[in-house]
């Protein structure tokens, strides 16, 4: 009996569970009615009576009431700040509009119908159905902006989803393509350019926004593609950068045209965009554009104005217009670096420390603070004798730091360096060799005077001349891919019998020289060397540049790599693994790949107890790629050797104090060689900057390290650099416009050197440090008139703002101050015009920039849209 109850209960609790929501239902539904306005109610029953109609067997009928049905859509989605009412209204009735559209016959009713349900869709269908595209798809393909904003971005993005699953499958989708060719327009036309780019990289067609740019949003459009070239895989991220350089060609945008040729590293884009300049001044900007760049060897040049520019003749005479603008002219003594006295009154030159590295620190130092200045109270000065104040490999670093101090002024630089070609102490003569190339890095002469006084001692018996004059004629000749520069230094690294130095070196200066170029007969010699080379040679520390040199051939040259990478992978060893991770790095920098950086992870990951330097460069192959991006930073600290030097180079000339707080920790590690890497770090991310936080911290740690030293000189070295050019100079790697190759070689050929600091920078190969020097520029903005005679006009100088997919004409600076021109610009800063008189012929304020007169470049703008 007790069952049959309990049964029973069971039958009856879904039945009241029903009643029950039903009855909750209706309250619901009274009770909205009642808080309705008579207005809304008016409004519900009109709709309700118009989806009534709807299916009236009448056409006409049915027709008017489809279209009363769309303007009551249409204009309560033309903004939707809230649900418009009438999508709220008609939401019971969507089931049934469905219904209703699948017993229609075929017809322009049937297509009306079809344009209602898609709307309703939008809020109505169910997640992943993509009812409001299947409908739209059967309905009129009329102007759907009519329809709202909000309508046309549901619809794009269930456009991208079935253009994924059709291609997954196979399937054409040429239906859906024409819908696209409806939504990017409208897009285009409504400040909303990033959804339609977004659009049509999911449908693979981004070639078809070159039709839609103009004028208006041409900057919009372009920063947004340059943004998402860092986000896609390759080769997306290389067509994506294409399209931004057409659409810059099609609008006649030449600077910034060449500045997109430049990061895409195609020559004969650079060529063509120089030559089809049809505007003198704009072309003297893209003359220095090219000089800043290093690529004097793009343009053959018959003008000897233009050439002067893509020479860099100039480049110290304006330099040192701007050192005695700011008063800076004054040469500066390693001591006012040190500033002894004010650490704790210490003798931070004790007993202990030798005098010669002492003497060996103060010259890097001296060649660093004054660099570019030509003049300094050690080695311009004839009383001081300074040169002989070092031993050995010192006095060629102290030779050396002639061409350093000299830097860009061929003509009287070489007049001083020449008096010690002649000496009879090898390692001086050697010493000045370097200081020749030296002093060429970054500027060119029609003499080829480096190529002239070097080229005779690239056979010599002396292998310290060789390596003088093969490193003197890369840091000169870098990135200028001459074919000459390959026909002399070649047999030095093919020469069985010379010493792993010297072919390190030649291996070194033929990947500056070609870098980026993907070379195949240089990277065949390479390839060669390190196959051909036994055991005992390759454990040399300075095999590391045979493999340097053949990773910068393939720099940011990416799956260009792939067959050199496939044959590197059979040399067996350290040295092959190391050389295969150089090279992909190498190959991969400053692309912010995610794939590559894991599988370096998983390389740093493995555990070794010896044979392990391969994981250094992994460590620093991280950062490398990293580059250029600033989430690459938000690394933890690690106890392995190389990661202060690769955070280092991540943040090359930016002080932030998150990444110096994390080198500070570091530079007391029981480990020496973490030690030094950090306190070598610190003189990177602050060079050339002054920044006094990092020179007290600088100061408090040569104090501490007094009686270490090797440690003191390597805190001697962070200070030089610190200093660099008194302030006015930087490592800069990444200009705005992407990565200066030539820049970054030089900045790998010294992490490289750093990675073995214990037998290269401590012991006799200290002379690498200058390899630096092809990355020093002045980080100042000079402007000019169109006669190219300095113009000194107010900009204001303050922190670059991203402005990506803001819509408008939003700021692109904050915190700005005013100043006149010639004025320095620091790391993450940007500069603007403060004045309305003139206009820049180039939309990046950095470096040399010629600037307008603003009724000529309005009057030069109406010709040109004339002739468009």
């Amino acid at each position: 009996m007790d069952t049959e109850k309990k049964d029973t209960t069971q039958e009856q609790q879904p039945a009241d569970k029903d009643q029950q929501k039903g009855k909750d239902k209706n309250a619901k539904k009274k009770k909205e009615e009642e808080e309705m306005s008579e207005e809304d109610i008016q409004k519900k029953e009109e709709l309700e009576l118009l989806v009534t109609r709807t299916q009236d067997a009448d056409e006409g009928i049915a027709r008017v009431a489809l279209e009363t049905l769309k303007t009551e859509i249409k204009s309560a989605t033309s903004s939707m700040t809230a649900v418009p009412k009438p999508l709220k209204f008609l939401r019971p009735h969507y089931d049934l509009l469905k219904s209703v559209y699948e017993k229609l016959p075929e017809g322009d009713n049937k297509k009306s119908l079809a344009d209602v349900v898609s709307i309703l869709a939008m809020t109505m269908a169910a997640e992943g159905t993509r009812e409001s595209l299947h409908y739209k798809l059967k309905g009129n393909s009329g102007d759907i902006g009519s329809w709202g904003h909000e309508y046309v971005r549901n619809l794009a993005g269930e456009v991208g989803q079935e253009f994924q699953k059709r291609s997954e499958e196979g399937t054409p989708a040429d239906d859906i393509l024409e819908l696209v060719d409806i939504i990017v327009p409208f897009n285009m036309h409504h400040n909303a350019e990033h959804e339609a780019i977004d659009l049509l990289m999911e449908v693979d067609k981004l070639n078809k926004v070159i039709d839609h740019v103009d004028d208006g949003n041409l900057e919009r459009v372009c920063l947004y593609l340059k943004s998402c070239a860092d986000y896609v895989p390759e080769p997306e991220d290389t067509h994506v950068l294409r399209v931004t350089l057409e659409i810059y060609k099609k609008l006649n945008r030449h600077p910034a045209a060449l500045h997109m040729a430049i990061r895409l590293n195609d020559v004969n884009e650079i060529r063509a965009i120089y030559e089809s300049c049809p505007d003198a001044t704009v072309k003297k900007q893209l003359a220095f554009i090219l000089a800043r760049q290093n690529l004097f060897h793009t343009i053959d040049e018959s003008d000897e104005s233009l050439t002067e520019i893509i020479y860099h003749t100039n480049l110290s005479e304006h330099f040192l217009v701007l050192a005695r603008d700011l008063d800076v002219m004054e040469a500066k003594t390693p001591e006012d670096i040190y500033k002894t006295s004010t650490t704790d009154n210490r003798n931070t030159f004790g007993a202990n420390v030798d005098s010669a590295r002492n003497n060996l620190a103060s010259t890097f130092v001296n060649a660093f603070v004054n660099a570019a200045f030509g003049q300094d109270k050690l080695m311009t000065d004839e009383e001081t004798k300074w040169i002989y104040k070092n031993r050995e490999h010192g006095m060629m670093s102290a030779a050396a730091s002639l061409g350093m101090i000299l830097l860009w002024d061929v003509d009287g630089g070489l007049t001083q360096i020449d008096k010690y070609l002649y000496s009879k102490e090898d390692y001086i003569k050697a010493g000045a060799l370097l200081a020749v190339g030296i002093v060429n890095s970054g500027v060119r002469n029609d003499c080829d005077p480096a190529l002239a006084l070097l080229s005779d001692y690239i056979s010599d018996s002396n292998a310290l001349m060789r390596i003088g004059a093969i490193l003197g004629l890369g840091i000169a000749y870098a990135g200028s891919a001459r074919e000459d520069m390959m026909e002399l230094i070649t047999p030095a690294l093919e020469d069985s019998s010379a010493s792993m130095e010297v072919v390190g070196i030649a291996a070194l200066a033929l990947g500056m020289i070609f870098v980026g170029t993907a070379q195949a007969d240089i990277a065949q010699n390479m390839l060669g060397v390190l196959m051909e080379s036994d055991e005992t040679r390759l454990k040399s520390t300075h095999a590391r540049f045979l493999s340097l040199g053949l990773g910068l051939l393939f720099l940011t040259k990416q799956e260009d790599a792939d067959v050199t990478l496939a044959t590197l992978k059979a040399i067996e060893g350290e040295a092959g693994r190391y050389a295969y991770l150089t090279v992909d790095a190498c190959a991969y920098a400053g692309t912010a790949n995610v794939l590559k950086v894991q599988s370096l992870l998983s390389v740093c990951g493995e555990h070794l107890e010896k044979d392990n330097s391969h994981q250094a460069v992994a460590v620093l192959g991280i950062a490398m790629i990293a580059m250029g991006e600033d989430l690459g930073r938000t690394a933890s600290p690690s106890s392995a050797e190389p990661f202060p030097l690769a955070l280092g180079l991540l943040a090359v000339g930016d002080p932030s104090v998150s990444v110096m707080d994390t080198l500070q920790g570091l530079t007391h590690d029981a480990d020496p060689e973490v030690s030094q890497g950090a306190i070598f770090g610190l003189g990177l991310i602050a060079a050339g900057t002054n920044n006094s936080r990092a020179a007290k911290l600088l100061r408090s740690l040569s104090a501490y390290y007094y009686k270490e030293p090797n440690l003191l000189f390597v805190v001697r070295l962070a200070q030089g650099l610190l200093h660099v050019g008194k302030g006015t100079l930087a490592l800069a790697p990444f200009p705005s416009e992407g990565m200066h190759r030539v820049a970054f070689a030089s900045l790998l050929a010294t992490m490289h050197a750093c990675l073995d600091m214990k037998n290269l920078i401590m012991g006799k190969s200290h002379y690498l440090l200058y390899t630096l020097v092809s990355a020093i520029y002045p980080r100042m903005l000079m402007t000019f008139d169109e006669n190219l005679k300095p113009l000194q006009v107010p900009v204001r100088v303050g922190t670059a703002v991203d402005v990506v997919g803001q819509a408008g004409h939003p700021k692109t600076i904050t915190g700005s101050q005013t100043h006149t021109t010639p004025v320095l610009i620091g790391h993450g800063e940007r500069a603007e015009l403060a004045t309305d008189d003139y206009v820049s012929v180039t939309p990046i304020m950095e470096g040399f920039v010629i600037l307008k007169k603003k009724e000529e470049e309005d009057a030069a703008l109406t010709t040109g849209k004339a002739k468009q």
